[in-house]
């Protein structure tokens, strides 16, 4: 008998009198709410405007949402639609199955169009969003914890995951631990989450270059995780579908980075284009550096401070935006 294991959750739905309170929604709302506040630090760090997230999350979380529901449903869609399954339940989200690629690809979508109201780059929102979207999903694979779903193939490691025998393999039943690679992901976001802020601090990359960044690194975690789930999937040629999309996705954000690599670290810091006019008393989040105001010169009746007085631009018209650590 082993003694050493990691023990599966007694239960993953808990009742507040008619209303199931379900851990696997839990997980996924605490994700976007922690996404959502990051990016805002983040976005309000280089001089953005915080309700500019939470403006922009309204389209992008239930585009997302939506996508990551396609995406588990088309890649699998005999689990809702071969003979004897019921269609229905394709639309029961709460029981589990979002699949992240369809999540960020629709995700993205709304996005653009918050983004696009808000009068911001895209760009710029992506890279801001880049870290707290890997937490994200560090904080949201827990929910295939509380479901025991998507586990690896049988282990006698330390770290194995006891899976109760109703959620166990049908041609495997008397085996009980499994790889728990939710929690390999979940521990693979947080460092990739980890090297972003680094290489953030480091070289300030812009124009997307730093969700590209996310997007290699999480697709290679996500790749020798694949290796190891024995759950249904698809396959291609020999591999998950899963596989190729991270391929393809990997090979896009490879393409990016080397058609942006002559692009210069951002010194300016994200202003929307329908913000308001600057004033001298600006916060330090309106995206509007106190230089800024300075250089078309005094208002009528005023004076301006010494050259001692006033701290020196690092070029022209504008200062050096602050970093998120």
């Amino acid at each position: 008998m082993k003694l050493a294991y990691l023990p599966s959750p007694s239960q993953g739905v808990w009742h507040l009198g008619p209303v199931p309170l379900r851990a696997y929604a839990f997980c996924i709302i605490a994700g976007i709410f922690t996404a959502v506040w990051l990016t805002q630090r983040r976005w309000a760090a280089r001089g953005g405007n915080r309700d500019d997230i939470a403006d922009v999350a309204l389209w992008a979380v239930p585009f997302g949402l939506l996508g990551g529901r396609l995406y588990h449903v088309i890649t699998d869609p005999e689990l809702y639609f071969d003979p004897g399954r019921q269609p229905i339940r394709a639309l029961y989200i709460w029981q589990g199955g979002l699949g992240i690629p369809g999540a960020v690809a629709l995700g993205a979508v709304g996005a653009w169009i918050g983004c696009r109201r808000r009068g911001i780059k895209l760009a710029d929102f992506a890279d801001a969003l880049a870290p707290g979207l890997v937490l994200a999903q560090a904080i949201g694979r827990w929910g295939n914890y509380f479901n025991q779903e998507l586990f690896g193939g049988p282990t006698h490691l330390p770290w194995a995951l006891r899976i109760d025998p109703a959620h166990r393999p049908e041609d495997s039943p008397a085996v009980a631990l499994y790889h728990p690679t939710f929690l390999y992901e979940s521990l693979w976001d947080l460092g990739v989450m980890a090297l972003l802020l680094w290489l953030d601090r480091r070289y300030r990359p812009n124009r997307g270059r730093l969700f590209a960044c996310y997007v290699l690194a999480y697709t290679v975690g996500r790749a020798w995780i694949e290796a190891l789930r024995i759950d249904h999937a698809n396959h291609f040629l020999g591999l998950r579908l899963n596989d190729w999309v991270s391929a393809v996705l990997f090979t896009g954000a490879l393409a990016h980075l080397l058609a942006t690599r002559r692009a210069r670290p951002s010194a300016e810091p994200p202003t929307p284009a329908n913000s308001t006019p600057p004033t001298d008393d600006a916060e330090p989040d309106t995206g509007t550096p106190r230089n800024e105001c300075l250089k078309n010169g005094p208002a009528p009746g005023t004076t301006t401070a010494s050259p001692t007085d006033t701290p020196a631009p690092t070029r022209a018209g504008s200062t050096s935006a602050s970093r998120t650590p």
